[in-house]
């Protein structure tokens, strides 16, 4: 049990989330509220950092768990990094980079399971800031640009507040004569209006190469926005993998699916076939005698994931059974079955036992109780004796 959940609910994932799921959660999120998408969405952006910050911890996330936001700054784990270095570090990159290179354009791409298996090309169209050519990225004529006054060309403004007797606060804050610029342009370029750079629409076409993962990584280098006096910067898109597939999960290398087994084809054998993610059917049999029992798997060697940089190995494709129980036998077939199967053990019954009978549990009281088990942690009473 976790004292606050308000970091959980952030990110949109339950207190018993894994890394895996955390990291899938805080990337989607990150990307939907980031500034750049969504410039009136700061502060929800912000909390989003925090909140992978805190529970991506291990150390954090169990003081959180146990105390909440208290206890964090109690344990001097609580935020105060800067939202913008997690993201980057996050998707790569730094502000050492980030200096020399124009800011990248990140894309989150949906993929199915089909298109990582066999292998794909999509067309991207996106849109990005390019240095304008009427201007060369100044902003007007060169001999109407002047550095501003009001903040010396820095960009910066400081002000000075009293806030008591012999008390000063020094204020930062974007020069509002320039706008952070640090220079005035009396008259603007026709093309960018002054802004230095115009909308550019690109098409990329997105290779995805058989084999490759949830939340990989295909760089563009130089296809994003550009910044007069700053190299180009890159368009990365992060490959998201679709949860749900009608058959197959992957677990690395290795496709995982369920089969339903009949109780007679479980205990006398069949033979079954699977259509792979090419289109291919594969046909196996279920051998008389090979007694399969329910939650059993059996692999077909080589008929995994591919391999990204070799695809022509594959990983191995695992099969759980489940095998189906009939839910009537007729007194005919109860007669036949105990002929043939081991007989029954004949329990001990002392003579001051209590004799009860069985009833069948409806969905709504397994729903119940799974609810009064969560609510206690594990300690759910249906009755009780005076």
């Amino acid at each position: 049990m976790v004292k606050d959940r308000k970091y959980y609910d952030i990110l949109g994932v339950s207190p018993t989330a894994t890394d895996t799921e955390l990291k899938k959660a805080y990337r989607k999120a990150a990307l939907k509220y980031h500034p750049d998408k969504n410039p009136s969405e700061g502060e929800r952006f912000k909390l989003i950092s925090q909140a992978y910050e805190v529970l991506s911890d291990e150390k954090k996330r169990r003081l959180y768990d146990q105390g909440g936001e208290e206890a964090l700054q109690e344990g001097g784990g609580g935020g105060g990094h800067n939202p913008m270095d997690i993201f980057e570090m996050f998707f790569g990159g730094g502000r050492r980079q980030r200096e020399r290179t124009a800011k990248d354009v990140i894309h989150q791409m949906n993929v199915t399971l089909e298109q990582l298996y066999n292998g794909a090309t999509r067309r991207l169209k996106l849109g990005r800031n390019v240095v304008c050519a009427k201007c060369n990225g100044v902003g007007g004529k060169k001999e109407s640009v002047s550095k501003c006054k009001n903040c010396d060309g820095h960009g910066i403004e400081i002000r000075q507040m009293q806030i008591g007797p012999g008390m000063v606060q020094q204020i930062q804050r974007t020069c509002s004569t320039c706008r952070g610029e640090g220079e005035v342009i009396r008259e603007l370029c026709q093309a960018c209006k002054g802004n230095k750079r115009v909308k550019e629409e690109l098409i990329l076409e997105v290779h995805i190469e058989k084999g490759m993962k949830d939340d990989q990584k295909i760089v563009f280098h130089g296809k994003g926005d550009q910044e007069s006096g700053l190299e180009p910067g890159n368009v990365v898109v992060v490959l998201d993998e679709q949860a749900h597939h009608d058959v197959f999960v992957r677990r690395g290398d290795n496709l995982v699916m369920e089969m339903p087994l009949t109780l007679s084809e479980a205990l006398c054998g069949c033979t079954k076939s699977i259509e792979t993610l090419d289109g291919r059917k594969l046909v196996f049999s279920l051998l008389p005698g090979e007694v399969i029992k329910h939650a059993d798997i059996r692999t077909i060697h080589c008929e995994g994931m591919p391999h990204q940089r070799n695809p022509t190995e594959k990983g191995d494709l695992l099969i759980q059974f489940k095998v189906r129980f009939p839910t009537e036998l007729s007194a005919q077939a109860r007669m036949n079955l105990s002929k043939l199967l081991p007989g029954k053990s004949e329990a001990m019954i002392p003579d001051d036992a209590e004799e009860h009978v069985l009833a069948k549990v409806s969905e709504r009281e397994k729903r119940w109780h799974g609810h009064d088990h969560e609510e206690s942690g594990g300690q759910g009473v249906r009755c009780q004796t005076q």
